[in-house]
């Protein structure tokens, strides 16, 4: 079952033009060490990294059913890879208290992310699911 959708456009070029702007100061504001570290790996796409990071987070919050109010931080959720390079969001604080009181008993909250860029935009689009926790098979005796 499908608890939220959200989505985001965020443009690559008002996102290079704040961190020029603002530096450290907005992105310790917004993102993770984490995040901050893969985005700055990335030496030919920084902003672009960093917009779909912005545009993830935006999502996310969509997709909580709250924008980006009622407490939640931009630090509470991050977007982070697997191995294999699929974009995953890791959820804290309130963030993470609002996704366990929308997800039903019985049930586990899967957050789904996908993230594109086409200069100057960048998009993400976040579901978060519920899927019913694994029934427990006693063991035969």
């Amino acid at each position: 079952m499908i608890l939220g959708i959200g989505s985001d456009l965020a443009n690559i070029e008002r996102i290079a033009a704040t961190i020029t702007r603002f530096g450290d100061r907005f992105l310790t504001r917004v993102f993770t060490e984490h995040e901050q570290r893969k985005a700055n790996s990335r030496l030919r796409t920084v902003a672009a990294t960093y917009a779909k990071r912005w545009a993830a987070k935006e999502a996310c919050s969509k997709a909580l059913g709250t924008g980006l109010r009622m407490g939640i931080s931009w630090k509470d959720m991050a977007g982070l890879n697997l191995r294999s390079g699929q974009p995953v969001m890791h959820v804290t604080g309130w963030a993470a208290e609002r996704l366990a009181a929308m997800t039903p008993a019985g049930f586990e909250a899967v957050i789904h992310v996908t993230l594109t860029d086409d200069h100057p935009w960048a998009q993400a689009f976040v579901i978060i699911e519920a899927r019913p926790l694994a029934a427990v098979v006693p063991l035969a005796t």
